[in-house]
């Protein structure tokens, strides 16, 4: 089940919270309940993604992402993923979860995402997203036009251009 309780408690927590600029981290806090784990007992994979829009969601508020996609009567989806994990995260855990824009191309915001135990990183995640209007994409220099003339939306690093660049050329549909 989607976890929308916790979804409005961060929307609530950070409604007031400082507006950041696109490239700055939003910092949250959160808890591994038993019901987020796997047969193994860890945080299950699947579960770490939807943990994922915990900290999104709320980040794309406090950028004005969210109230432009209102005003615009626009939504954002999740295009593609690439994920790390690195350390078990066990029911009880405390993490603090990251997240940032990373940088946009001219079809995608790319957004990353990493959850952390003291100084360990857990798990990192790369998220292609876009903004869409009636099921299509809507064209990133429309979105920034859409937040404002003086909002600057960070260049894609040279590893993340590299990595999504290789999932260019994956093919569509599978070859199965």
């Amino acid at each position: 089940m989607y976890p929308y309780i916790r979804l409005a408690k961060e929307y609530l927590k950070y409604r007031n919270a400082p507006k950041l600029a696109p490239g700055e981290v939003h910092v949250s806090h959160h808890i591994v309940w038993p019901w987020d784990i796997d047969p193994w007992m860890e945080l299950n994979n699947g579960r770490t993604l939807t943990l994922f829009d915990l900290g999104r969601i709320p980040y794309a508020a406090r950028t004005g992402l969210v109230g432009m996609m209102k005003r615009e009567k626009w939504g954002l989806t999740v295009a593609g993923t690439a994920i790390r994990y690195r350390k078990r995260l066990t029911p009880f855990t405390r993490v603090e979860m990251r997240t940032r824009l990373m940088g946009v191309d001219a079809r995608f915001l790319y957004m990353e995402q990493s959850m952390w135990v003291g100084d360990d990183c857990a798990n990192h995640a790369t998220l292609r997203t876009g903004v869409i209007k009636d099921r299509r994409l809507v064209p990133v220099a429309e979105v920034a036009a859409a937040l404002g003339p003086d909002v600057v939306l960070p260049a894609l690093p040279a590893w993340a251009e590299a990595l999504f660049s290789a999932e260019n050329d994956r093919p569509w549909p599978p070859e199965m």
